[in-house]
């Protein structure tokens, strides 16, 4: 089986060099733009169920890819209180149709007092080092946010409970979510060590590819 990772395209916030955190905002043009690669790149790609998270500049980023894929459209499907709701049938379709189930348990981190502030300024008020420390260390984070400590805990037992199950029973897996979900992820199947994970960078629009077999990921494949 695949397990497809997919960051999102870049959004007007990450243009305007803005901590987006759990903020709204839609893609920029360039994001847009990056659009037509990550489809060269799933469109042969067998799908059976994807996971997104709830901010508009992933469900945009599928929305994006997939209006070029002929004969497949997203359906977004929300899991409420981590319960996966049924809203109707989709096994064994032939329709088109891709389950996207939407949760906020993949939301990127929040970043509490600086959500919202200009990268750049920040680090001119509290230093790049502490800024790279909240951004990117496994245990720093700034007043009010989360650490990626944090994020891990609620991807974990997310991925765990749902997507590792869906592998387990032989399905091919799209995440599209935000960067520090996504290294909460790849730490975690990883197995990276709390103390390494700062090196862990993945742009806007990069694709990691795991195969998945008898309860092991391996061959990893990072395309950007």
């Amino acid at each position: 089986m695949k397990l497809l990772l997919l960051r999102h395209l870049k959004s007007q916030w990450n243009k305007d060099d803005r901590f987006a955190g759990w903020v709204d905002n839609p893609l920029s043009d360039e994001g847009r733009l990056q659009a037509k690669g990550i489809f060269e790149q799933l469109k042969n790609q067998k799908i059976d169920v994807a996971y997104c998270n709830a901010l508009i500049r992933c469900t945009e980023t599928v929305l994006r890819i997939f209006e070029d894929i002929p004969g497949k459209y997203p359906l977004f499907l929300h899991i409420d209180g981590g319960k996966m709701q049924k809203w109707g049938n989709f096994e064994g379709t032939d329709m088109g149709e891709i389950p996207f189930y939407v949760t906020e348990k993949l939301n990127e981190r929040y970043y509490g007092s600086i959500q919202g502030l200009n990268k750049a300024k920040t680090k001119e008020k509290h230093g790049e080092v502490l800024v790279q420390e909240w951004r990117r260390s496994f245990n720093g984070k700034p007043a009010g946010g989360e650490s990626l400590k944090d994020v891990c805990k609620r991807v974990d037992s997310f991925f765990k409970k749902y997507i590792e199950k869906d592998l387990k029973q032989n399905k091919n897996i799209l995440v599209v979510a935000s960067h520090n979900s996504l290294r909460a992820m790849v730490k975690y199947i990883e197995n990276i060590p709390d103390e390494d994970i700062v090196n862990l960078e993945l742009p806007f629009g990069a694709l990691v590819e795991y195969e998945y077999s008898d309860g092991k990921f391996m061959n990893l494949h990072f395309k950007k």
